[in-house]
């Protein structure tokens, strides 16, 4: 049995994006007679509690139709890591994660994934109570994210806008960054602890990161004159932001970041206040139906 659980309003245009993918699922569960279950959420946090009710009812495969939030909170439901398996069949505007495991956008070809692959280990990340599976940072991306939150529609192209006007009013963030055992002090743009390799739609903050090599990435920008800002985004958007001499760039199994100030914390695009920012990866443990 395959439980589905669906973000209806995934992708925007009122759902429209969903309709059409959950359409086509049906078509060829029913084609291939697979027992399914389809879920609806109703509001924020719903997809997690909905994760957490099916499992204690016996549920093996709990499949995500939606985008990097609903898989957020889907993971953040997740138990019996042993007997039930994560799938995903990406319908959300940014899709990030599914494109750093290699899960195409096509309903058809992602289903099959499941139908026809064996689940595999992926990576995830452990923050205090909370779980992240693709990027978990704070400074100029949480602004980013706050503004765009405000927004009534949420697209790619707006989100890159929100990030230009945050690069050109963003305040430097302060902290010490405890990277496994070497300590270091920053003034930068952004902390990032990177377990896929892109966010916010596609922009590539950390090529090298993969959510199936058994490490975290970390990835920090040190403050730059203004002047060279506009520079610094193109090789964000190209993906070359790591060879930027204000770059710097760990591998790690952990990493403990103290701010001068409370900070907001991103995790998978989701805002968390007054955490302790202490981030482990997690590995061997969550199985995934992926390539």
């Amino acid at each position: 049995m395959l439980d589905f659980i669906i973000n209806p309003i995934a992708g925007g245009k009122q759902g429209k994006k969903t309709r059409k993918v959950v359409s086509v699922l049906e078509q060829i569960l029913k084609s291939k007679n697979v027992e399914y279950r389809f879920h609806l959420t109703r509001q924020k946090g719903h997809a997690k509690e909905l994760t957490k009710t099916l499992i204690s009812c016996g549920a093996t495969d709990i499949i995500v139709v939606g985008g990097d939030g609903t898989l957020h909170e889907v993971v953040n439901g997740f138990s019996d890591f042993e007997r039930v398996n994560l799938g995903l069949i990406p319908c959300g505007t940014g899709n990030d994660f599914a494109s750093a495991v290699n899960i195409p956008l096509d309903p058809e070809k992602a289903l099959n994934i499941v139908l026809e692959q064996q689940p595999k280990y992926v990576d995830f990340m452990q923050l205090g109570q909370i779980r992240g599976i693709n990027i978990i940072g704070t400074g100029i991306d949480v602004d980013v994210l706050k503004r765009y939150n405000k927004l009534k529609k949420k697209t790619k192209f707006n989100y890159t806008g929100c990030l230009i006007k945050t690069l050109f009013n963003f305040k430097y963030t302060n902290f010490t960054a405890r990277i496994d055992e070497n300590t270091k002090d920053y003034r930068s743009f952004i902390a990032c602890i990177a377990n896929g390799n892109v966010y916010g739609g596609g922009i590539p903050i950390c090529p090298p990161a993969s959510p199936t090599d058994n490490k975290l990435n970390f990835v920090a920008v040190k403050s730059m004159a203004k002047i060279k800002i506009i520079g610094a985004f193109l090789k964000l958007k190209k993906g070359k932001v790591l060879s930027l001499k204000q770059a710097e760039h760990f591998e790690c199994q952990s990493v403990n970041i103290k701010t001068d100030e409370p900070c907001t914390i991103n995790v998978d695009g989701e805002l968390y206040e007054d955490m302790p920012f202490d981030v482990k990866i997690v590995s061997n443990t969550l199985k995934m139906y992926r390539f």
